[in-house]
């Protein structure tokens, strides 16, 4: 019996079929999960951006799957079950209660903070991140708008235009191998208040084992 000829152009046996293309979405896909991985601390910027470039010229889905094998299994979503990433999401709030965005939630595509005299945090600590950067469009007047931030996160916010209003931005060091996993760019207008972007808060324990030593010598 004669031998077929792939897609590829190379013969194979009448027992082999002929590996699966990848799609522009399987790509995309695979790009999300390593940089989750990489916010996860699983990968050293250098192994990103060689992934990366990997996942964005791979021709099949084993190559693709080649690039994920040493990785635990983790979705596009974080493992959250049911969740999407939005391309917009908007808030609107007038004298209300403090608005939050805490614990492992999706970060969109792009947000739009339209609040009067009411707190915003967003608390990227434990966020799911699938993209690398996010536009945040302000129009905010009184209070606190508040970003906590993680290794690897960046906060731009020279296109933030302030009216009896400050920026508060305290950043811990990071080892410089950490990659940056989320862009963030504050665009728009902040009147009054304050602006904070700080990373997220020790707990006591973590207090305890970063005391100086003569402090905890007893002496």
């Amino acid at each position: 019996m004669s031998k077929e000829i792939s897609p590829t152009g190379k013969r194979s046996g009448s027992g082999s079929s002929p590996e699966l293309r990848a799609s522009h979405a399987d790509r995309d896909r695979l790009v999300d999960v390593l940089r989750i991985a990489a916010g996860e601390g699983l990968l050293t910027a250098d192994e990103l951006d060689e992934r990366l470039e990997a996942a964005l010229s791979a021709r099949t889905l084993s190559e693709l799957a080649a690039l994920t094998a040493d990785l635990p299994p983790v979705s596009a979503t974080g493992g959250i079950a049911g969740a999407e990433v939005k391309d917009v999401v908007r808030i609107e709030q007038v004298h209300s209660g403090a608005i939050e965005r805490v614990g492992r939630w999706v970060v969109p595509r792009r947000m739009e903070l339209a609040v009067y005299w009411c707190e915003v945090t967003l608390d990227f600590t434990d966020a799911v991140i699938t993209q690398d950067t996010l536009r945040i469009d302000v129009d905010m007047a009184g209070k606190t708008l508040t970003l906590v931030t993680r290794p690897g996160i960046e906060v731009d916010t020279d296109g933030l235009q302030l009216v009896h209003s400050r920026v508060k931005y305290r950043q811990t060091p990071t080892n410089p191998d950490t990659p940056v996993t989320l862009r963030v760019e504050l665009v728009g207008q902040k009147a009054h208040g304050r602006v904070v972007v700080r990373p997220a808060r020790r707990t006591f324990g973590q207090w305890l084992l970063r005391r100086p030593t003569s402090l905890s010598a007893g002496g």
